[in-house]
Order: structure tokens, then C-alpha cells, then sequence
């Protein structure tokens, strides 16, 4: 069983947070952020209040351009009739009114530079579809599937299993760098290497192109995919060179579109990655950090589409259905949730969340994120189209999703198909794994 449209109630108008759209739209965008449970009315208020200066000079600054331009054409007729003093004075007003320019365009350059700043405060606007809530709490189950492992308390959680099995040594990581980088051996490493294998072939199958990006990356293709300045604090930060390890594959996918026009002909634009991810995870503590739930460092395929405005919303419906597939293949019981607005991030327009059933916990581990960001991570990355039959240049919408994450679901493979023989593996990766149980 897979999802359909009806999971969606769509919208027609572009909800992309440029400067025009915020002018022309004020109130909308400050009620939609209310979603979010952001309060954008100041921020809102600013950024018209900053423009408006900008107009203001522009304009005073245009009207002196044209003062210079009519006194450059009148100082040339006045050296032609040799009334050369008063082309002289003529011309000493010109440098006067050229010191007035100067300054107004160091203001302008100052007004544009803060209004960018106060532009990317704002979150993108939720979709139509995204339910009021402060946190994971209120987020909305819309599927659940699958059986779950009827182990009782005979269940043992992950981080006992890895030690018993020696597939995980989380204390060599601390040792080797600190906690959060754990190394895997021998079983838990082909076990990685197998679902890294599966996740990617199964991704082309589905029409992504396979790409291996930087694991780095600069300021501005941080800033295009809305990682900065917003999470800023959670990425680590090379100093010296000012560069970025990157908290998903979908930051140098995306930015591989940046500051590019792209023709509409060739939509969707469809790239896959595997890649280790990298987040300091600042304020993560108790029990849910515990062995893979929470890592500084982890492996993670991604799926990331570039998508026609009109047909967006149908790439996330397929885009769904193709990582419930891949759940459904490991044989894990899962569910499916449509993130609430104080749960969705902050670059996101509506987000579908993955979790797994893990029965040595018994609980829930997220383990995928869906999301249809429309044009906001395209307006920063300036990232447009070109279509048949328009003058302008459009900016297309951007999508992504995890496909998958593996630390979460190799905790779940673990503690689902423990035995007291071993842990079996599941069919579909015995061909990847070459074993099908760590024993």
C-alpha cells in the first residue's frame, strides 16, 4: 500500500519568502509562521521599514544621476559657446553632487545588506496541510504498518547486542575521538556497507542519478540550503578555512544548482548520495542519546530532486512512497507522520517523518525525513528555470529526503531479528552482506 495525493491538500500559489512576496502579502506570511510558532510581526515590520529607506534613497539617489547627467550635457555646451567660468562652476557642482552620490550609494549598499540580514530570519511558510502543534508531540500518524517483534522482555537494546557480537565499539570511539563516533568491525561494518550498497541501488533503480559530493562546505552553500544562519551552532566548523562539514548530503547536492537556470525540459532533476554526516548535536542529552540514536557522526544516503513548481507536490507523494518501500524491504515495522508546524524545520513547507519500531527499546526511532521545501531554498540559491512560452526566468522548487539514515535503522535490524542462534539478517541484504546472521 503506498500514498496517494489524497494525503495532500494542495495549494497553487508559490509560497517563496521574497521581498516582493512579503510586500504583497504581509499579513499571510505573519499568520503562516504563527504556525511554526514564530512570531514574525517584527521581523515582518522591518524588513518593509528598511525597504522603504531603501526606495527612498534610490530614489534620491536617481534624481542626483540625473542632475549629473543634464549638467555634464550643459558643461559641454558651455565650453562650445566659451562661457568657460560658467562651465567651470558647472562642473564643480557635478563633483559636489557626485560626493552626494557616493554617499547615498554607501547607505544604499549598508540599507540592502541589513534588509538581507532581516530576510533570513524568516522561516519558510508551512504548507496548507501542516497541522498547529508545539513538538513531536502533536505530530499526526498517518499510516502505520508492519508487525512488531513480539520479544517481550527478552529483548536486549542495540548497544548490548553490538558489545555481545563485537560489531560496535562505541568506547574505541570515544577513545580514538569522543563520543558520538563509533567505530564498526568486521559484521557491523559490512553490515553498513551492505545497507549504504542496497539504499543506492535502490535509489537508481528509481531514476536518481548516483553523485558523491564534498564533505565540506563553504559559507554561501551553506546559507543557500538554509543550514546557516539558522543551525549555524550545530555544524562543525572548520576555522582556519572558513568551511563546513556537512550535516546531510542534501547541502552539496543542492548547491551543485546553485546560481544556475536550468530548462524546464528537463524536470525533475533527480541526484542520490551517500556521504557521512556530521552534527554537533549541542544540547542532546539522556537516554535517547544512547549508542545509535544519537551520533555526531553518521552514515546517510539521500534522495534530492529539483522539480517544476506545478508537479512538486506529486514528487513528494513519489518521493514517500519510494522510502516506504525501502522500509518495507528490511522488513521493519514503521509509521508514517506529517510533522506538525512547531516540529518542522525551518527551511521545510511540509515534512513527512519515518519511524521505526526498535523492540530492545520499544520505542520509536525516526529514521527518515521527506520534505518539499517549493522555491524557498531556490530563491536563496537563486536557483531558476526556463520555460516555453514565458519571458521571466521562475524559481523552481527544491525536495529531499533521507533514503535512508542508517544508525537508527541498523538499531532497529539489530533488535527486531535478535535469536538466541544470532541476529538474522534481512533477505534482502544477505546478497550485500554476504552472511545472512552475525552469531
Amino acid at each position: 500500500m503506498v500514498l496517494s495525493g489524497d494525503f495532500f491538500i494542495f495549494i497553487k500559489k508559490t509560497n517563496m519568502l521574497t521581498l516582493k512576496f512579503i510586500q504583497e502579502n504581509k499579513e499571510e506570511v505573519i499568520n503562516k509562521l504563527k504556525i511554526k510558532n514564530f512570531d514574525a510581526s517584527s521581523i515582518v515590520n522591518s524588513i518593509l521599514e528598511k525597504d522603504n529607506e531603501r526606495k527612498n534613497i534610490q530614489n534620491k539617489q536617481e534624481d542626483i544621476l540625473s542632475k549629473i547627467n543634464n549638467i555634464s550635457k550643459e558643461v559641454g555646451v558651455l565650453f562650445k559657446s566659451g562661457k568657460i567660468e560658467e562651465a567651470n562652476q558647472a562642473k564643480e557642482k557635478s563633483v559636489s553632487l557626485k560626493n552626494d552620490a557616493k554617499d547615498l550609494t554607501n547607505k544604499l549598499n549598508t540599507i540592502v545588506s541589513e534588509l538581507n540580514s532581516l530576510l533570513v530570519l524568516l522561516p519558510n511558510i508551512p504548507h496548507s496541510s501542516v497541522p498547529p502543534g508545539k513538538g513531536e508531540e502533536d505530530n499526526v500518524t498517518i499510516k502505520e504498518s508492519g508487525i512488531i517483534p513480539d520479544l517481550y522482555d527478552n529483548a536486549k537494546p542495540h548497544w548490548d547486542l553490538t558489545s555481545r557480537y563485537d560489531i560496535i565499539d562505541f568506547e574505541l570511539g570515544v577513545k580514538i575521538t569522543g563520543a558520538g563516533f563509533p567505530v564498526y568491525k568486521g559484521k557491523g561494518a559490512k553490515l553498513q556497507r551492505a545497507l549504504i550498497s542496497f539504499f543506492l541501488d535502490e535509489n537508481e533503480k528509481a531514476g536518481f542519478t548516483e553523485v558523491m559530493p564534498p564533505l565540506v562546505v563553504n559559507e554561501a552553500s551553506g546559507f543557500g540550503t538554509g543550514q546557516l544562519p539558522d543551525k549555524e551552532g550545530q555544524m562543525y566548523h572548520i576555522n582556519n578555512d572558513n568551511l563546513y562539514l556537512i550535516p546531510t548530503a542534501e547541502v552539496p547536492i543542492t548547491n551543485i544548482y546553485r546560481d544556475t537556470i536550468v530548462n524546464a525540459k528537463d524536470f525533475p532533476i533527480k541526484n542520490t548520495a551517500y556521504s557521512s554526516c556530521f552534527r554537533r548535536e549541542a544540547g542532546s542529552y539522556g537516554k535517547d542519546v544512547r549508542g545509535l540514536n544519537r551520533l555526531h557522526q553518521f552514515d546517510k544516503v539521500e534522495i534530492v530532486t529539483i522539480e517544476h513548481p506545478d508537479k512538486s507536490y506529486d514528487m513528494l507523494t513519489k518521493m514517500v512512497n519510494h522510502v516506504e518501500q525501502l522500509v518495507q524491504k528490511l522488513e521493519l515495522p514503521y509509521r508514517i507522520l506529517r510533522l506538525c508546524g512547531g516540529d518542522l524545520s525551518f527551511t521545510s513547507a511540509l515534512t513527512f517523518d519515518f519511524e521505526v519500531f526498535a523492540a530492545g527499546q520499544k520505542k520509536w526511532l525516526e529514521v527518515s525525513s521527506v520534505s518539499n521545501f517549493e522555491s524557498y531554498q531556490a530563491n536563496r540559491l537563486k536557483l531558476r528555470f526556463k520555460e516555453e512560452g514565458h519571458k521571466k526566468n521562475q524559481l523552481a522548487h527544491t525536495l529531499n529526503g533521507s533514503a535512508l539514515a542508517l544508525p537508527r535503522i541498523v538499531a532497529a535490524i539489530l533488535e527486531n531479528n535478535q535469536t538466541p542462534e544470532g541476529i538474522k539478517i534481512p533477505k534482502v541484504l544477505v546478497k550485500y552482506c554476504g552472511f545472512d546472521i552475525i552469531n
